[in-house]
């Protein structure tokens, strides 16, 4: 019987679960909330909830112990100083799991797992409008109208010296014959 056994294992061992769970929680402190798995962000919410309640007692041993199980200084600063902060008349449920559906690829069921009492939910990044890959005729018939300004007398007398400096085209090339193809197979009888 499984009474009790509370753990999401996740389909990982032990080491790697622990190593999965604070990259989540570490993820989550910097970015205000992550998109993921159900089932992952079932079980990041325990810990990222533990981490907050240790962030609001606030103590170096606190601290050392927040440290020890995230393993990233710059998380632990944030957690302490800011989300805990946050959080202070709050006795619990820091966070909220919002479900989204199935994953187009493997149909695993995602949710974005965000704290309550974020101050701005980091906006998702907008897919950006894909550009037509030809021009549309009327973009080319507007460049091409004589409307557009023609070069004045001026800026005609500049082009024109610059246009005797080129160096002057080479001779056309000698035109060679094909090779012959030779035969690299059998002999043949006739010969």
């Amino acid at each position: 019987m499984r009474h009790q056994n509370k753990t999401i294992k996740l389909g990982r061992t032990a080491d790697h679960r622990r190593a999965l769970l604070a990259n989540q929680v570490c993820a989550l402190i910097e970015h205000q909330r992550i998109k993921t798995t159900l089932a992952k962000a079932k079980a990041v919410r325990p810990l990222a909830e533990r981490m907050v309640t240790l962030g609001k007692d606030g103590s170096i041993h606190a601290r050392r112990r927040a440290l020890a199980v995230l393993r990233q200084k710059g998380a632990v600063k944030r957690l302490f100083d800011d989300i805990a902060q946050r959080s202070a008349e709050r006795d619990g449920g820091y966070t909220r799991i919002v479900k989204l559906g199935a994953r187009k690829s493997d149909s695993a069921r995602m949710a974005f797992i965000e704290w309550v009492d974020a101050e701005h939910v980091a906006e998702e990044k907008q897919k950006k409008e894909k550009k037509p890959k030809r021009k549309e005729p009327e973009a080319k018939a507007q460049q091409t109208t004589p409307e557009a300004e023609e070069p004045t007398q001026e800026e005609r007398k500049a082009e024109a010296p610059a246009a005797r400096q080129e160096e002057p085209t080479a001779p056309p090339a000698e035109e060679t014959k094909p090779k012959k193809r030779r035969w690299f197979g059998r002999k043949s009888d006739e010969s």
